[in-house]
Protein backbone atom coordinates (compact mmCIF):
# COMPACT_ATOMS: atom_id res chain seq x y z
CA UNK A 1 0.00 0.00 0.00
CA UNK A 2 1.37 3.24 -1.29
CA UNK A 3 1.49 6.60 0.46
CA UNK A 4 -1.47 7.97 -0.69
CA UNK A 5 -3.38 4.93 -0.38
CA UNK A 6 -2.66 4.79 3.41
CA UNK A 7 -3.91 8.47 3.91
CA UNK A 8 -7.13 7.70 1.95
CA UNK A 9 -7.78 4.82 3.84
CA UNK A 10 -6.79 6.85 7.36
CA UNK A 11 -9.32 9.88 5.50
CA UNK A 12 -11.90 7.35 4.91
CA UNK A 13 -11.87 6.13 8.51
CA UNK A 14 -11.87 9.74 10.21
CA UNK A 15 -15.19 10.33 8.23
CA UNK A 16 -16.62 6.93 9.19
CA UNK A 17 -15.64 8.17 13.35
CA UNK A 18 -17.58 11.41 12.45
CA UNK A 19 -20.45 9.76 10.89
CA UNK A 20 -20.89 7.79 13.76
CA UNK A 21 -21.09 11.12 16.29
CA UNK A 22 -23.70 12.10 14.34
CA UNK A 23 -25.78 8.92 14.92
CA UNK A 24 -25.03 9.11 18.31
CA UNK A 25 -26.05 12.40 19.15
CA UNK A 26 -28.31 14.15 16.62
CA UNK A 27 -31.98 13.08 15.29
CA UNK A 28 -32.88 15.75 13.53
CA UNK A 29 -29.38 16.37 11.58
CA UNK A 30 -28.53 13.06 11.57
CA UNK A 31 -32.49 12.42 9.25
CA UNK A 32 -31.28 15.73 7.22
CA UNK A 33 -27.99 14.68 6.60
CA UNK A 34 -29.46 11.11 4.63
CA UNK A 35 -31.02 13.16 2.24
CA UNK A 36 -27.48 14.22 1.17
CA UNK A 37 -25.25 12.93 -2.00
CA UNK A 38 -22.52 11.22 -0.22
CA UNK A 39 -19.60 13.80 -0.31
CA UNK A 40 -22.02 16.23 1.65
CA UNK A 41 -22.80 14.28 3.74
CA UNK A 42 -19.77 13.59 4.73
CA UNK A 43 -18.57 17.00 5.11
CA UNK A 44 -21.86 17.91 7.14
CA UNK A 45 -21.23 14.16 9.06
CA UNK A 46 -17.44 16.28 9.72
CA UNK A 47 -18.37 19.83 10.52
CA UNK A 48 -21.07 18.23 13.30
CA UNK A 49 -18.65 15.85 14.87
CA UNK A 50 -16.01 18.60 15.62
CA UNK A 51 -18.32 20.73 17.04
CA UNK A 52 -19.94 18.09 18.96
CA UNK A 53 -16.65 17.13 20.35
CA UNK A 54 -15.89 20.46 21.43
CA UNK A 55 -19.35 21.06 23.40
CA UNK A 56 -18.88 18.20 25.32
CA UNK A 57 -15.39 19.25 26.48
CA UNK A 58 -17.44 22.45 27.60
CA UNK A 59 -20.76 20.84 28.97
CA UNK A 60 -21.09 16.86 28.57
CA UNK A 61 -18.10 14.07 29.22
CA UNK A 62 -15.28 16.29 30.69
CA UNK A 63 -17.64 17.66 33.05
CA UNK A 64 -18.74 14.45 33.95
CA UNK A 65 -15.70 12.67 34.27
CA UNK A 66 -14.80 15.54 37.21
CA UNK A 67 -12.62 17.87 35.28
CA UNK A 68 -11.61 21.23 36.56
CA UNK A 69 -12.79 24.54 34.84
CA UNK A 70 -8.81 24.93 34.08
CA UNK A 71 -8.45 21.10 32.19
CA UNK A 72 -11.27 22.02 30.08
CA UNK A 73 -9.71 25.47 28.71
CA UNK A 74 -6.56 23.48 28.68
CA UNK A 75 -8.14 20.56 26.95
CA UNK A 76 -10.39 23.03 24.34
CA UNK A 77 -7.27 24.90 23.61
CA UNK A 78 -5.37 22.19 22.70
CA UNK A 79 -8.60 20.67 20.35
CA UNK A 80 -8.66 24.33 18.58
CA UNK A 81 -4.72 24.15 18.12
CA UNK A 82 -4.71 20.56 16.71
CA UNK A 83 -7.72 21.81 14.41
CA UNK A 84 -5.51 24.77 13.08
CA UNK A 85 -2.44 22.97 12.69
CA UNK A 86 -4.43 19.72 10.77
CA UNK A 87 -6.32 22.37 8.36
CA UNK A 88 -2.77 23.65 7.12
CA UNK A 89 -1.40 20.69 6.73
CA UNK A 90 -4.18 17.79 6.31
CA UNK A 91 -3.47 15.66 9.26
CA UNK A 92 -4.17 15.32 12.72
CA UNK A 93 -3.92 11.77 14.71
CA UNK A 94 -7.19 12.83 16.09
CA UNK A 95 -9.89 10.99 13.45
CA UNK A 96 -12.70 13.61 14.06
CA UNK A 97 -10.19 16.82 13.94
CA UNK A 98 -8.76 15.10 10.35
CA UNK A 99 -11.68 14.42 8.77
CA UNK A 100 -13.03 18.24 10.02
CA UNK A 101 -9.52 19.51 8.21
CA UNK A 102 -9.80 17.38 4.95
CA UNK A 103 -13.43 18.68 4.72
CA UNK A 104 -12.37 22.28 5.72
CA UNK A 105 -9.62 22.14 2.79
CA UNK A 106 -11.61 21.05 0.42
CA UNK A 107 -14.89 22.94 0.92
CA UNK A 108 -12.93 26.30 1.88
CA UNK A 109 -13.39 26.70 5.71
CA UNK A 110 -10.96 28.58 7.24
CA UNK A 111 -10.16 30.06 10.64
CA UNK A 112 -12.33 32.92 10.46
CA UNK A 113 -14.74 30.77 11.26
CA UNK A 114 -13.11 28.18 13.32
CA UNK A 115 -11.90 30.88 15.87
CA UNK A 116 -15.16 32.45 16.29
CA UNK A 117 -16.52 29.05 17.13
CA UNK A 118 -13.79 28.01 19.45
CA UNK A 119 -14.03 31.52 21.01
CA UNK A 120 -17.59 31.02 22.06
CA UNK A 121 -17.05 27.36 23.45
CA UNK A 122 -14.48 29.11 25.66
CA UNK A 123 -16.88 31.94 27.05
CA UNK A 124 -19.27 29.24 28.01
CA UNK A 125 -16.08 27.69 30.69
CA UNK A 126 -16.39 31.86 32.84
CA UNK A 127 -19.30 33.40 31.49
CA UNK A 128 -22.97 32.84 33.38
CA UNK A 129 -25.26 35.39 32.34
CA UNK A 130 -25.16 37.44 28.72
CA UNK A 131 -25.87 40.84 27.52
CA UNK A 132 -27.34 41.58 24.54
CA UNK A 133 -23.29 42.04 22.88
CA UNK A 134 -22.22 39.19 24.54
CA UNK A 135 -25.15 36.94 23.36
CA UNK A 136 -24.92 38.19 19.51
CA UNK A 137 -21.35 37.18 19.83
CA UNK A 138 -22.12 33.74 21.36
CA UNK A 139 -24.43 32.88 19.02
CA UNK A 140 -22.70 33.62 16.41
CA UNK A 141 -19.91 32.02 17.34
CA UNK A 142 -21.69 28.83 18.84
CA UNK A 143 -24.37 28.48 15.65
CA UNK A 144 -24.03 30.88 12.82
CA UNK A 145 -20.73 30.36 11.89
CA UNK A 146 -21.46 26.72 11.94
CA UNK A 147 -24.33 26.94 9.55
CA UNK A 148 -22.05 28.96 7.56
CA UNK A 149 -19.50 25.94 7.49
CA UNK A 150 -22.30 24.10 5.61
CA UNK A 151 -23.27 26.28 3.44
CA UNK A 152 -19.23 25.73 1.98
CA UNK A 153 -20.38 22.51 1.64
CA UNK A 154 -22.94 22.67 0.07
CA UNK A 155 -21.90 25.12 -2.63
CA UNK A 156 -18.66 22.98 -3.68
CA UNK A 157 -18.39 23.16 -7.24
CA UNK A 158 -20.99 25.70 -7.90
CA UNK A 159 -20.98 29.49 -8.89
CA UNK A 160 -23.12 31.76 -7.36
CA UNK A 161 -22.93 35.55 -8.36
CA UNK A 162 -22.49 38.16 -5.38
CA UNK A 163 -26.34 38.80 -4.56
CA UNK A 164 -26.82 35.38 -4.87
CA UNK A 165 -24.15 34.28 -1.94
CA UNK A 166 -25.25 37.09 0.12
CA UNK A 167 -28.41 35.96 0.48
CA UNK A 168 -27.58 32.72 1.80
CA UNK A 169 -24.82 33.82 3.77
CA UNK A 170 -28.10 35.75 5.60
CA UNK A 171 -30.24 32.59 5.55
CA UNK A 172 -27.11 30.44 6.58
CA UNK A 173 -26.86 32.66 9.55
CA UNK A 174 -30.24 33.11 10.62
CA UNK A 175 -30.79 29.47 9.93
CA UNK A 176 -28.28 29.12 12.60
CA UNK A 177 -29.32 31.36 15.19
CA UNK A 178 -33.04 29.86 15.19
CA UNK A 179 -31.57 26.56 15.86
CA UNK A 180 -29.25 27.68 19.14
CA UNK A 181 -32.03 29.85 20.30
CA UNK A 182 -34.90 27.11 20.31
CA UNK A 183 -32.09 24.89 21.96
CA UNK A 184 -32.04 28.19 24.93
CA UNK A 185 -35.46 28.09 25.11
CA UNK A 186 -35.94 24.93 25.36
CA UNK A 187 -33.29 23.99 27.77
CA UNK A 188 -34.03 27.18 29.78
CA UNK A 189 -34.34 25.44 33.41
CA UNK A 190 -31.67 22.86 32.39
CA UNK A 191 -28.84 24.86 31.64
CA UNK A 192 -29.28 27.55 34.67
CA UNK A 193 -30.31 24.32 36.98
CA UNK A 194 -26.95 22.43 36.14
CA UNK A 195 -24.62 24.52 34.45
CA UNK A 196 -26.00 27.86 35.96
CA UNK A 197 -26.72 29.70 32.96
CA UNK A 198 -28.64 32.06 31.36
CA UNK A 199 -27.97 32.46 27.89
CA UNK A 200 -31.14 34.88 26.79
CA UNK A 201 -30.17 38.84 28.42
CA UNK A 202 -32.71 39.51 31.02
CA UNK A 203 -34.05 36.14 31.36
CA UNK A 204 -33.83 33.96 34.18
CA UNK A 205 -36.04 30.80 35.29
CA UNK A 206 -37.43 32.14 38.09
CA UNK A 207 -38.89 35.30 36.57
CA UNK A 208 -39.88 33.48 32.91
CA UNK A 209 -43.18 34.87 31.70
CA UNK A 210 -45.62 34.31 29.07
CA UNK A 211 -44.71 37.33 27.36
CA UNK A 212 -40.65 36.37 28.09
CA UNK A 213 -41.47 33.40 25.98
CA UNK A 214 -43.38 35.35 23.06
CA UNK A 215 -40.93 37.97 22.98
CA UNK A 216 -38.24 35.41 21.78
CA UNK A 217 -39.85 33.14 19.86
CA UNK A 218 -41.39 36.03 17.71
CA UNK A 219 -37.70 36.69 17.18
CA UNK A 220 -36.97 33.34 16.36
CA UNK A 221 -40.09 32.97 13.93
CA UNK A 222 -38.04 36.20 12.17
CA UNK A 223 -35.38 33.97 12.20
CA UNK A 224 -36.84 30.91 10.77
CA UNK A 225 -38.46 33.54 7.89
CA UNK A 226 -35.18 34.94 6.76
CA UNK A 227 -33.94 31.46 6.74
CA UNK A 228 -36.60 30.21 4.36
CA UNK A 229 -36.16 33.18 2.05
CA UNK A 230 -32.63 31.81 1.30
CA UNK A 231 -33.77 28.26 0.71
CA UNK A 232 -34.71 28.29 -3.47
CA UNK A 233 -31.02 29.82 -3.80
CA UNK A 234 -29.27 26.28 -2.44
CA UNK A 235 -28.64 23.27 -5.12
CA UNK A 236 -31.71 20.49 -5.08
CA UNK A 237 -30.23 18.06 -2.83
CA UNK A 238 -29.35 20.42 0.11
CA UNK A 239 -32.27 22.72 -0.31
CA UNK A 240 -34.47 19.74 0.62
CA UNK A 241 -31.71 18.58 3.95
CA UNK A 242 -31.97 22.15 5.20
CA UNK A 243 -35.88 22.60 4.19
CA UNK A 244 -35.75 19.15 6.27
CA UNK A 245 -33.88 20.72 9.07
CA UNK A 246 -35.76 23.66 9.26
CA UNK A 247 -39.23 22.24 8.87
CA UNK A 248 -38.00 20.42 12.03
CA UNK A 249 -37.43 23.08 13.88
CA UNK A 250 -40.23 25.12 12.87
CA UNK A 251 -42.45 22.46 14.29
CA UNK A 252 -40.87 22.19 17.18
CA UNK A 253 -41.26 26.50 17.85
CA UNK A 254 -44.89 26.25 17.35
CA UNK A 255 -44.76 23.65 20.05
CA UNK A 256 -42.79 26.09 22.07
CA UNK A 257 -45.49 28.51 21.95
CA UNK A 258 -48.25 26.33 22.65
CA UNK A 259 -46.74 25.30 26.02
CA UNK A 260 -47.37 27.53 29.19
CA UNK A 261 -44.10 29.59 30.35
CA UNK A 262 -44.14 27.21 33.72
CA UNK A 263 -44.18 24.05 31.89
CA UNK A 264 -40.78 25.13 30.17
CA UNK A 265 -38.99 25.31 33.07
CA UNK A 266 -40.33 21.08 34.06
CA UNK A 267 -40.20 19.49 30.83
CA UNK A 268 -38.29 19.53 28.17
CA UNK A 269 -40.48 20.11 24.29
CA UNK A 270 -39.96 17.64 21.76
CA UNK A 271 -40.83 16.82 18.37
CA UNK A 272 -42.47 13.35 18.40
CA UNK A 273 -40.63 10.76 16.45
CA UNK A 274 -43.61 9.75 14.12
CA UNK A 275 -43.89 13.64 13.15
CA UNK A 276 -39.81 13.75 12.64
CA UNK A 277 -40.32 10.91 10.01
CA UNK A 278 -43.32 12.15 8.45
CA UNK A 279 -41.45 15.57 7.91
CA UNK A 280 -38.60 13.62 6.51
CA UNK A 281 -40.58 11.86 3.88
CA UNK A 282 -41.81 15.12 3.02
CA UNK A 283 -38.54 16.02 2.99
CA UNK A 284 -37.68 12.89 0.82
CA UNK A 285 -40.30 14.10 -2.19
CA UNK A 286 -39.57 17.82 -1.99
CA UNK A 287 -42.86 19.00 -0.04
CA UNK A 288 -41.14 19.81 3.05
CA UNK A 289 -40.13 23.51 2.31
CA UNK A 290 -41.74 25.56 5.27
CA UNK A 291 -43.50 28.36 4.63
CA UNK A 292 -42.51 31.59 7.01
CA UNK A 293 -44.00 30.57 10.28
CA UNK A 294 -47.26 31.86 11.34
CA UNK A 295 -47.29 33.98 14.65
CA UNK A 296 -49.19 32.17 17.11
CA UNK A 297 -50.31 34.46 20.47
CA UNK A 298 -51.82 32.23 23.11
CA UNK A 299 -51.67 35.07 25.16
Amino acid sequence: MGVDDSLARYTDAALKTSAEVIRCYSTSFGLASRILDRPTRSAIEAVYALVRVADEIVDGAAAGAGLSDADVKRLLDDLERDTETAMATGYSTNLVVHAFAVTARSTGIGVDLTRPFFASMRADITRHEHTQESFDLYVYGSAEVVGLMCLKAFLVGRNVTPEEDAVLVDGARHLGAAFQKINFLRDLAEDFTSLGRSYFPGVRPGSFTEADKHRLLDDIDEDLRISAGALPGLPPTPRRAVALAQALFTDLAVRLRRTPAEELLRARIRVPNPVKFRIMVQAFTGRAVPEPPAQERTA
